[in-house]
């Protein structure tokens, strides 16, 4: 593009800056190989120098750094292992600044290796220890609850043979059965004894277990539990789960093939049990003395895991650090071409104009500190390529700038609107929050944020917070200039105050009392700023605030069209070299202003003599019946005459748009054309090497008259459409306005003034808390939202697009200060 070549000098002024990208510049770097890490390593800290990858056409692993960038991330493994191990035992990396000492790469490379191979080995072995304490806890817990359940069995029984024993003795007749006897004299050998298992269960599963077990057997079992009052952690997943005891009486061996299967199906811990109480007794010991021991050994073990997490702490993040530079850096050294000889590297980027002096320093100092017996190589590249877009910004107007990016970044040079958005932006939210009340909460918020930022910037926030902090200057200019509009709305939380002095009208009558009534006489000078507050509360309020804001909404939208379209016409201008274009932006600029651009005329006419003409009636006439009399709508002499010029110019400006502008560009192209075949004698070789680059890229190009007319047919279609549509749109500035103070309205008289009308303390203090909630929920966080979202749609579709591709790309440097803070 012609406007590449432009040559531009620093801005004067922040706004300056910002209003076209910096002046950008192919660069080659040619690098020695012992200075190639140093030097890119001080390009980082710069942060000036956006490399192109001179290796795209291969593969990660086909690339001369890839064992350099396998050991950084077995590395950057380790450090995540290491701040996983920190946060499971409570240990955050210190944020106390320590000294920088020089670390070796291959020296802590080494030292990462050794701290995870204990740190797997501590971390190893105590895993086995707490499975063998929590196994224990089981045991312990089955040991206590089935020896409660044999000793209950033990005492029935004792109980009921007391019982039939002392019923033998009393009934001891011809009556008594006979087949106990028989039962009790049975040899001992010959009863069926049973087996048990005994264990823990999930207490969730512990239903279905029981159902199993008896559909499995067939009811051949005896099953009881007992449930455990507190989570047990369980040895396998290491998470604490409700358990139950139980125990499974059984009689043969199939019997007890299926339990055991179905206990490993529900994955029930078993645990051995004796019936002997003696040796219940004397396991139960032997348990409780292998806890104590398990758990001193555990607690010895976490306390040296604990300590050596520590020592790390205090040196993790410098090891992050450099760990996430070195390995950006061979990332870097990646996207270099190795020259043939290997003995160099090739480099090519983009950097800014004003920074070739820094980045010739940084190669210098490189080069020294390597003791490279050859310097770096830096030349300027001519190219035809599109450079990217970079906008010095600072943290006031980096949101602001964010606001545009959303939409698309400028292409190179091209003006920017984020100049605009640092005032119109703020200004067009105001319209339509206009209350004082709220912007000063805002503010007070804001102040709050941008006190606090060093601390709030150093902590993790949530992403809404994130956002809020990011824009907290945005939110500032939109809370100062809420004050500035609520004060010429005169409205406090929906309340009027005479802050500027008494208000300019009386009553004139005691019927002027009565809210509903008009009645008012002006009885001193008009009320110094803002709207008179007797305005509100009358009758007269709701055509006059209306009107204003309705009238100011298309005042405001008229003066950025047009603001939009000669920013058209300045980029359009900028990029062809300053070749005569009005023909394109003098139609669009007539047309806007034949039909909006004098309504906008009428309205400060009216304002300024005071008239009861009806605007409305006034413009749909003028295209319904432009030659009728306007009668008592004239406003000054001369009106229909100018009415009917301005109406032929709109009707003339439409084919001025379409037709022009082909049939130029067709004549462009046939000269160009001709004109590459001669050459001017006085030409220098970089004017005749133009030439011959300008004829390479266009031999091959054919103008297709039939596509550039359809072209310029929808653009002028969606211009004409466009105006009236967009005009329209900024009446939400009104709408928007008008819906929050009535909704302040009603929060101050039907909740506060309603709750103070009560007398009554408790009605007060809740409609007080109702108010506040109402307030701070609904007007300073919904319709700030809702305020912010319309402006924005203002700005990207009214404003931005007459005049802003956004088809660039941001010029994204190597830059150690941004570098992402999470990890790869």
């Amino acid at each position: 593009m012609a406007g590449h070549d432009r040559r531009r000098g620093g801005g004067c002024c922040p706004a300056m800056d910002l209003m076209r990208s910096e002046e950008m510049q192919l660069v080659q770097l040619i690098i020695p190989m012992e200075s190639a890490h140093r030097t890119v390593s001080y390009l980082g800290d710069l942060g000036f120098l956006q490399f192109k990858d001179l290796n795209s056409d291969k593969s990660p692993f086909q690339r001369s750094f890839a064992t350099q960038i396998k050991r950084c991330g077995e590395m950057a493994r380790k450090l995540r292992f290491f701040r996983e191990q920190m946060t499971k035992a409570g240990i955050s990396p210190s944020a106390m600044p320590l000294p920088r000492t020089h670390v070796n790469f291959d020296d802590l490379e080494i030292k990462l290796g050794e701290i995870e191979a204990e740190l797997v080995e501590v971390n190893t072995n105590n895993e086995k220890l707490q499975r063998t304490y929590n196994e224990l806890l089981e045991y312990n817990l089955v040991l206590q609850k089935a020896g409660e359940f044999f000793y209950s069995a033990q005492s029935n029984a004792t109980a009921q043979q007391r019982e039939i024993e002392a019923r033998q003795v009393g009934d001891g007749s011809l009556n008594s059965p006979l087949l106990m006897e028989q039962e009790m004299s049975t040899d001992p050998s010959k009863q069926v004894k049973l087996g048990f298992v005994s264990g823990l269960v999930q207490k969730e599963k512990s239903m279905a277990f029981e159902r199993i077990l008896f559909r499995a057997t067939r009811g051949n079992v005896y099953l009881r539990q007992a449930e455990i009052d507190y989570p047990v952690t369980d040895p396998v997943s290491g998470e604490k789960v409700a358990k139950k005891v139980f125990v499974v009486f059984f009689s043969g061996e199939k019997a007890k093939m299926k339990i055991l299967k179905i206990c490993e199906a529900f994955g029930a811990n078993r645990y051995p049990f004796t019936d002997d109480f003696g040796k219940q007794m004397q396991t139960i010991e032997e348990v409780a003395g292998r806890l104590k021991e398990l758990k001193t050994t555990i607690d010895v073990g976490l306390f040296h895991r604990d300590k050596i997490l520590k020592s790390i702490s205090h040196q993790f993040e410098q090891w992050n650090n450099l760990v996430r530079r070195e390995k950006s850096i061979y990332h870097t050294l990646n996207m270099l071409s190795l020259d043939v000889t290997k003995k160099c590297l090739v480099a090519e980027g983009w950097s800014p104009v004003f920074a070739t002096g820094q980045i010739q320093e940084a190669l210098k100092r490189a080069a020294t500190d390597s003791n490279s017996q050859v310097g770096s190589i830096f030349q300027v590249l001519h190219t035809r390529e599109h450079p990217p877009t970079f906008f010095r910004t600072n943290k006031f107007t980096t949101a602001f700038q964010e606001i545009v990016d959303a939409y698309g970044v400028a292409k190179y040079q091209e003006a920017n609107p984020g100049v605009y958005t640092i005032v119109t932006f703020p200004f067009l939210f105001a319209v339509m929050f206009g209350d004082w009340g709220h912007g000063l909460c805002l503010l007070a918020a804001t102040l709050l944020l941008i006190i606090r930022e060093k601390k709030l910037s150093s902590q993790k926030l949530g992403d809404i917070m994130e956002m809020t902090f990011g824009g907290r200057y945005v939110i500032m200019m939109m809370s100062v200039f809420s004050i500035y509009t609520g004060l010429i709305y005169n409205e406090f939380f929906s309340v009027p105050f005479e802050l500027f002095g008494s208000s300019a009208y009386a009553c004139r009558d005691a019927s002027c009392r009565d809210a509903t009534t008009e009645g008012l006489v002006k009885i001193r000078r008009t009320y110094p700023f803002g709207v008179d507050p007797k305005w509100h509360g009358t009758r007269s309020e709701l055509p006059f605030l209306n009107s204003l804001k309705m009238k100011m909404s298309i005042l405001l939208g008229v003066t950025q069209m047009n603001l939009g379209i000669f920013l058209s016409y300045f980029n359009a201008k900028f990029f062809e070299n300053n070749i005569n274009i009005w023909y394109q932006f003098a139609p669009q600029l007539i047309f806007l202003n034949s039909l909006f651009g004098y309504l906008s005329l009428l309205i400060i006419v009216k304002w300024c003599t005071g008239s009861k003409a009806d605007l409305y009636h006034v413009m749909i006439y003028m295209f319904l019946s432009p030659t009728d009399d306007l009668g008592e709508n004239q406003l000054f002499p001369g009106q229909k005459t100018l009415q009917l010029v301005l109406l032929a110019l709109a009707l003339i400006s439409v084919p001025w748009m379409l037709f022009p502008k082909p049939f130029l560009l067709k004549k462009q192209h046939q000269e160009r054309h001709q004109g590459q075949a001669y050459a001017m004698l006085q030409s220098t070789d970089d004017d005749l090497l133009q030439v011959e680059q300008d004829h390479g890229s266009h031999e091959h190009e054919e103008f297709e008259f039939s596509e550039v007319f359809v072209h310029q047919l929808i653009h002028t279609i969606e211009f004409v459409l466009g105006a009236v549509s967009n005009t329209a749109s900024y009446l939400r500035l009104w709408a928007l306005s008008l819906a929050h103070s009535e909704l302040s309205s009603v929060f101050y008289e039907k909740v506060l003034l309603l709750a103070w009308g009560f007398n009554n303390i408790a009605i007060l203090i809740v409609g007080i808390i109702v108010f506040v909630f109402a307030t701070i929920g609904v007007l300073l966080v919904m319709e700030t939202l809702s305020a912010f979202l319309h402006a924005l749609r203002l700005h990207w579709v009214e404003f931005q697009s007459k005049f802003y591709e956004g088809d660039g790309y941001k010029f994204s440097p190597f830059s150690f200060t941004l570098l992402s803070q999470e990890e790869d």
